[in-house]
């Protein structure tokens, strides 16, 4: 039976960036009717996505009158790259690990009878563990019962490792629940990378939606920045000699570099390719240099020397990151996705998407970075989905 609007928990969402905790509310049947966040991609995601009821603002400019009155539950994933165990430089003093006053302000304000608090896993070790008794303390102090877990989204449902501190409070008189795990040991086997993105290996990386085996694929696009550290060049080559002969041959073409763009679905890749600057230009990737000779009619020249690879040592330790088929991805980061079990690529933003378990039709806008970050900054949507049950079941 369809539920009707006037019958749907109301919610109100801060720090909402593209909407991954919000939309998990959603699905399970909640009405967020105003949300929040400062970051201005992430917003423009939202709006298209999920709905204009988000404003683009600074939270601690927000006056408690601008949020509506009589809202049920109180959602915030509040910033946590002050309480990131990646950050080495976090500090009890961090600015950032403040904003969570806001959040505090919001709910003295508005009496909502739940709300939702989301950080990651650094939260409760950072001042030796007086950070989380301070939150903990400040929350009970407003009146309401107040607990918190440590969670991993595989246990969820989601093939992404993803360790995430949630805290639940309330104001109705009841124990607050926590989802139980779902997958992992003596339950259902963890998701693995391989069975939700195996079918987009084969699928060219491309700004435009793309058709693949009758669905429409968006946001295939991804960083290739791994070419010299995996599968590296096997012979020598001069970037400036490769751009004088790609351009020679474009030349002849007639073709802009933008046409060449459009043709592969980049922005404004194919331009590094005739650019002979050390610091921006750069030479094809073997894929790319034979689809470029299929439309630029070049001889074999270079072949060889831009396709012929060959497996290099890993160097830097960020680089190691390289995904598995067989079992859950790591963490999904906001500055940058795994390396893709071929080696040749970044994680695509739409596969990165799927790890976080968001719909195939939920579009990310942005540059590339934009769309990596809001990815890495959201709650995986099906983990939300979760939660949201046991505060729907808190309420009956």
């Amino acid at each position: 039976m369809r539920i009707k609007p006037e019958d749907k928990p109301k919610v109100v969402s801060l720090f909402s960036g593209c909407g991954g905790l919000d939309l998990g509310f959603i699905n399970q049947g909640f009405e967020v009717i105003w949300a929040n966040d400062f970051y201005e991609d992430a917003v423009e995601t939202y709006k298209k996505n999920i709905g204009n009821h988000i404003t683009l603002k600074d939270i601690t400019k927000v006056s408690s009158d601008e949020i509506p009155n009589d809202f049920d539950v109180l959602l915030g994933g509040f910033p946590c790259q002050g309480f990131s165990i990646a950050n080495k430089k976090r500090h009890v003093l961090d600015e950032r690990n403040f904003l969570y006053k806001e959040m505090l302000r919001i709910i003295k304000d508005k009496k909502p009878k739940f709300f939702v608090a989301e950080n990651v896993k650094g939260i409760l070790s950072i001042g030796g563990g007086e950070v989380i008794k301070m939150i903990i303390e400040d929350f009970k102090n407003l009146g309401y019962e107040v607990d918190y877990k440590l969670t991993n989204a595989a246990q969820y449902g989601v093939p992404q490792f993803r360790e995430r501190v949630f805290i639940i409070g309330n104001r109705i008189g009841v124990k607050n629940i926590f989802p139980e795990p779902t997958h992992g040991k003596d339950k259902k086997p963890y998701i693995t990378v391989k069975e939700v993105i195996e079918n987009l290996s084969d699928l060219w990386i491309s700004y435009e939606p793309q058709k693949h085996h009758g669905e429409t694929i968006y946001n295939h696009i991804a960083r290739t920045n791994v070419q010299d550290t995996f599968w590296g060049r096997k012979h020598s080559i001069k970037q400036e000699n490769i751009c004088d002969y790609l351009k020679g041959w474009r030349n002849k073409s007639g073709l802009s570099t933008k046409k060449i763009d459009e043709i592969f679905g980049y922005r404004h890749t194919a331009g590094h390719w005739f650019r002979k600057d050390n610091s921006s230009g750069s030479i094809p990737n073997p894929d790319d240099w034979w689809k470029l000779k299929e439309i630029l009619k070049f001889d074999d020249t270079y072949d060889k020397q831009v396709t012929e690879l060959e497996l290099k040592d890993i160097k830097f330790e960020q680089s190691l990151r390289i995904n598995n088929w067989d079992t859950p991805s790591d963490t999904i980061t906001a500055t940058g996705p795994e390396i893709h079990p071929n080696k040749k690529r970044r994680m695509s933003v739409r596969e990165c998407a799927t790890i976080q378990t968001f719909p195939k039709d939920f579009i990310f806008y942005g540059s590339l970075g934009d769309m990596y970050k809001q990815i890495g900054n959201a709650v995986p949507v099906k983990l939300a989905e979760n939660i949201a049950l046991s505060i729907k079941s808190m309420l009956k």
